[in-house]
């Protein structure tokens, strides 16, 4: 049997739609995709991809440590930009987050993200 349990923290953006920030499994956590949303106005962080990237860190941070963890548990992470000339910029930024060994990892260019955001990520962590 197992121990699931929805996860959620005024932290983090509150979800747009018919999904829930993370969804705990066990000893799994399963987070949904954030974008650059600050928390209380729910509008786009000012500024360029740098910020926005800066924010779903911080957003999906907020996610992992409601959950009981930290980005530091997460195992998988997957990167969709609007634009893939932002690889070596997520790349810097993200090793500003997270310790090595890094998280295992997909970057994938998409059309278009919601609330024209240029970047979403989601991931899996384990506590």
């Amino acid at each position: 049997m197992t121990n699931k349990a929805v996860i959620h923290t005024d932290s983090a953006p509150a979800a747009i739609g018919t999904y829930s920030q993370a969804v705990k499994v066990n000893n799994t956590v399963y987070l949904s995709g954030q974008i650059p949303l600050d928390p209380e106005s729910m509008t786009l962080v000012e500024g360029d991809i740098s910020a926005q990237i800066h924010q779903v860190f911080k957003n999906l941070n907020a996610v992992c440590e409601a959950s009981g963890g930290d980005l530091s548990h997460l195992v998988k992470l997957n990167i969709f930009l609007t634009d893939l000339e932002h690889f070596a910029l997520v790349n810097e930024i993200m090793s500003q987050y997270f310790p090595q060994p890094y998280p295992a990892r997909a970057a994938i260019g998409v059309s278009q993200l919601p609330k024209g955001a240029q970047v979403e990520m989601d991931g899996i962590l384990v506590i």
